[in-house]
C-alpha cells in the first residue's frame, strides 16, 4: 500500500535534517570565542605565575590574532581541494590541542604556541562558517542558521570573562583554560556525527581577497572597522588590571562587572537589528563616538566602583553589537563578493584586535592606564569620523534582496 506524503511535509523533513549540525557549529563558535577572550579575565594570575608583566600576558590575545589574520586570508586557497567537513573537524581538533597546551604551558613560549594554534582555528572557522551553513540548510533557512551560530558566539561573549574569572578563583587560571577542552571535544564529536560531506566547490568570484581594497568605498569602510576594533581592544584587554589596581575590586565584584558587560552586550545584540535597518550609518557613527566618551569617563571616574560598573555596562551594550552594523554594510556594498568580503572582514578585525592588544600593552606598561584609555578614546573617535566618510562615499541599497549578509563576529 502506498502512502501519499504531502509535499510540504517532505520539505519540512528535509529542512529539519541539518539543524543538529548547525547547533554543533554553534557550540564550536562558543568555544572559539570563549577561548579567544579568556585571557582578559585571567591576565593578572597568568602574568604572576609565569613571571610576566600584564602587558606581556596581554600579548596572548595578540598572538591568536596574528595567526587568525594569516589563516583567514589564506585558508580558502590552502584547502581549496579538501572536503570542508574535514577542514572544520581539523580546525576544531586544533582547538583541543591549543586549550591543553595553554593550560599546561610551563613557559611563555609554549603559552604563545598554544595561542598561535588557537588563532589558526579562529581564522579558519570564522572564514568558512557562513559558506558551510549556506550549503547544509535550505536557502530560506540560512538566516535562522546564522542566528543559531551567532547565538553560541554571543553567549560566549556574555559568560566567558566572568566565568573565566570565577573558575580561575576556584581552580586557578590553568583550570579555567582547560575547562574549554571538553567542550571543544564535544563540538568535534557532534560535528563529525552530523555534518554531511562537503566536497570542495570552486566558484567564480574575486580570486584575491585583498583586491577588494582597491575599491575606495571598501578601503574606507574597512579602515573604519579596523579602528573600531583596535580602539576597543586597546582598552578592553586591560580591564582586569585596571579594575584591580584602580577601581580596587575583589574577584567577586570583578566577576559581576564582567558579567554585566556581557549581559548588556547580549541585550544590545538582540536590540540592534531594527535600529540598523532604519539608521545604518547613524548607528555605526554613534557607537564608536559613545565608546570614546566612555573610555574618557573611565579615566575620570575609575576609582568609583558603581560609576565604573555603569560605564562598562554601557560599553558592553555598544561594543558587542557593533560588528552587526558593519557586516550589514558589507552585505549591501558587496552583494556579489560577500564571501570574499567576509574573509577580508575577519582578517581586518583580527588584525585590529592584535594591534589594539599590542599597543595597549606597551603603553599600559610604559605610561599607565590613563594613557592607554586615552589612546583608545582617540582611535574610536577617528573610527567614527571614517564611518561618516564611509556613509558619504558609499550610499547603499536597502533592497530586501541584498539585506542578508554574513554573521557578526564577537
Amino acid at each position: 500500500m502506498q502512502v501519499h506524503v504531502p509535499a510540504d511535509t517532505v520539505d519540512l523533513r528535509e529542512a529539519s535534517a541539518p539543524w543538529s549540525a548547525v547547533c554543533a557549529m554553534s557550540l564550536c563558535a562558543f568555544v572559539l570565542v570563549a577561548s579567544e577572550f579568556m585571557p582578559v579575565s585571567l591576565l593578572t594570575p597568568l602574568a604572576s605565575e609565569l613571571g610576566l608583566s600584564e602587558g606581556q600576558a596581554g600579548q596572548a590575545i595578540s598572538m591568536s590574532g596574528i595567526f587568525a589574520v594569516a589563516t583567514s586570508l589564506s585558508i580558502s586557497w590552502v584547502t581549496r581541494r579538501l572536503d570542508r567537513k574535514h577542514v572544520l573537524l581539523s580546525l576544531t581538533a586544533l582547538m583541543i590541542v591549543s586549550g591543553a597546551l595553554v593550560a599546561f604551558a610551563p613557559s611563555y613560549a609554549l603559552l604563545m604556541l598554544g595561542r598561535a594554534l588557537l588563532g589558526i582555528a579562529i581564522g579558519g572557522c570564522w572564514s568558512m562558517s557562513t559558506a558551510v551553513l549556506i550549503r547544509i540548510v535550505p536557502k530560506a533557512c540560512v538566516p535562522k542558521a546564522i542566528a543559531i551560530l551567532q547565538g553560541g558566539s554571543a553567549f560566549a561573549s556574555t559568560v566567558a570573562a566572568p566565568l573565566g574569572a570565577f573558575i580561575g578563583s576556584l581552580i586557578g587560571w590553568r583550570g579555567a583554560f582547560f575547562s574549554v577542552v571538553p567542550l571543544a571535544a564535544a563540538a568535534l564529536i557532534w560535528q563529525a556525527m552530523t555534518l554531511p560531506a562537503l566536497p570542495s566547490e570552486r566558484k567564480p568570484g574575486t580570486g584575491n581577497v585583498l583586491m577588494l581594497l582597491a575599491r575606495p568605498r571598501v578601503a574606507v569602510g574597512m579602515t573604519a572597522v579596523a579602528l573600531l576594533f583596535m580602539g576597543q581592544f586597546t582598552l578592553f584587554t586591560y580591564l582586569r588590571p585596571f579594575l584591580e589596581t584602580v577601581t580596587r575590586v575583589d574577584v567577586s565584584t570583578l566577576s559581576l562587572i564582567l558579567l554585566g558587560i556581557g549581559v548588556a552586550g547580549l541585550v544590545g545584540t538582540m536590540a540592534i537589528g531594527e535600529v540598523i535597518e532604519r539608521h545604518l550609518f547613524a548607528t555605526v557613527i554613534a557607537i564608536p563616538l559613545l565608546m570614546a566618551v566612555i573610555a574618557l569617563g573611565l579615566v575620570a571616574f575609575g576609582d568609583w566602583v558603581v560609576g565604573t560598573a555603569v560605564l562598562l555596562g554601557a560599553w558592553g551594550l555598544l561594543a558587542t553589537p557593533a560588528p552587526v552594523g558593519w557586516f550589514t554594510w558589507l552585505s549591501l556594498s558587496l552583494p556579489e563578493d560577500a564571501e570574499a568580503g567576509g574573509g577580508l572582514m575577519v582578517a581586518v578585525i583580527q588584525l585590529a584586535i592584535t594591534l589594539g592588544a599590542t599597543v595597549g600593552g606597551l603603553l599600559y606598561d610604559a605610561a599607565g592606564y590613563e594613557a592607554t584609555f586615552g589612546l583608545s578614546a582617540g582611535i574610536l573617535a577617528l573610527a567614527a569620523a571614517l564611518a561618516v566618510l564611509t556613509g558619504r562615499t558609499a550610499p547603499v541599497s536597502s533592497s530586501p534582496e541584498t539585506r542578508a549578509g554574513p554573521p557578526p563576529l564577537q
